[in-house]
C-alpha cells in the first residue's frame, strides 16, 4: 500500500489509464473491462485492474491539476512499479481546425506551472509524450477513423484563465488547454517511464461552446477505446 492507493502489492498492472474524474474510472472498468476488481477507493480516487483483450490493465483515477496527478503518478511508479501511464481527460480546444469531441493525442505539454520552477530553477525543460506511445496511437486512431489530431497542449494551474493565457498558447500553435499532462510527462521522464496524454475536446475556449458534465463522464467513448488499444500494446 501507499499513503494514497490502498492496493495490495501485484494488484495494479504495469500499464495504467489516468481519468481524472473517479466516475469516469468506474465507468470504463465496468463497460470495458473484463472482471474489474476495485483495488482502490481512498479519497473517492477509484482504481480497478481488469482484462482488455487478454491483457491486464489498470484504471486509477487522480483528480484535476498537476498536484493530484503528481501524487498518484508518483506512487503507481515507486510503490506498484507501473511502467506505461497513459492520461484520459478532457481539454478546451484554442484552434479554430479543432471541433467539440475531437480527440488530441497530445506529443508535448507547455506549462505555466511553478512545478517546473521548483525542478529546474532557471533552466526550461520540455516535457513531450513517448515517441512509441505516439506512434501506436496515431495507428490506432487512424484505424479507428476519428477525428483527432495531434500537437502540443498546455497545461495549466488555472482553471479559469482570468489572464487570457490561452490567446498566447494559440498564437505559438498550442492546441488545447487541459490540466495534468506536464506533470505526467516530467514524471516518466525523472523515472525513465512511457507516458501519453489522449484527450476529448470538451469546450472550446475561443467560441464558448461546451459539453455536459455527462458527456464528459460517459460519452466519449472514442477516447477510452483508443487509449486501451494502445495500452494493450505496451501491457
Amino acid at each position: 500500500m501507499s499513503t494514497h492507493i490502498n492496493a495490495k502489492e501485484g494488484q495494479i498492472a504495469k500499464t495504467v489509464l489516468l481519468p481524472g474524474d473517479p466516475l469516469r474510472a468506474k465507468f470504463i472498468a465496468e463497460n470495458f473491462l473484463e472482471d474489474p476488481i476495485c483495488y482502490n477507493q481512498v479519497r473517492g480516487m477509484f482504481g480497478y485492474t481488469g482484462k482488455y483483450q487478454g491483457k491486464d490493465i489498470s484504471i486509477q483515477a487522480t483528480g484535476m491539476g498537476q498536484p493530484s496527478i503528481s501524487i498518484y503518478v508518483t506512487e503507481l511508479i515507486k510503490d506498484y512499479n507501473a511502467e506505461t501511464l497513459i492520461r484520459i481527460g478532457t481539454c478546451g480546444s484554442v484552434s479554430d481546425k479543432i471541433n467539440l469531441k475531437d480527440v488530441i493525442i497530445a506529443q508535448g505539454a507547455c506549462s505555466d506551472s511553478a512545478l517546473l520552477n521548483q525542478r529546474f530553477g532557471s533552466m526550461h525543460f520540455c516535457p513531450v509524450a513517448s515517441y512509441p506511445l505516439i506512434k501506436k496511437a496515431d495507428e490506432v486512431a487512424s484505424l479507428m477513423n476519428l477525428n483527432y489530431h495531434i500537437g502540443l497542449v498546455a497545461t495549466s494551474d488555472l482553471f479559469y484563465d482570468i489572464n487570457s493565457n490561452y490567446k498566447l498558447w494559440s498564437r505559438y500553435g498550442v492546441l488545447a488547454i487541459e490540466m495534468e499532462c506536464c506533470e505526467l510527462f516530467t514524471l516518466a521522464a525523472a523515472y525513465n517511464k512511457k507516458a501519453l496524454g489522449i484527450l476529448t475536446v470538451s469546450d472550446d475556449i475561443l467560441t464558448g461552446k461546451e459539453t455536459s458534465a455527462m458527456e464528459r463522464e460517459q460519452s466519449f467513448t472514442a477516447m477510452m477505446e483508443l487509449a486501451l488499444k494502445t495500452a494493450i500494446n505496451f501491457s
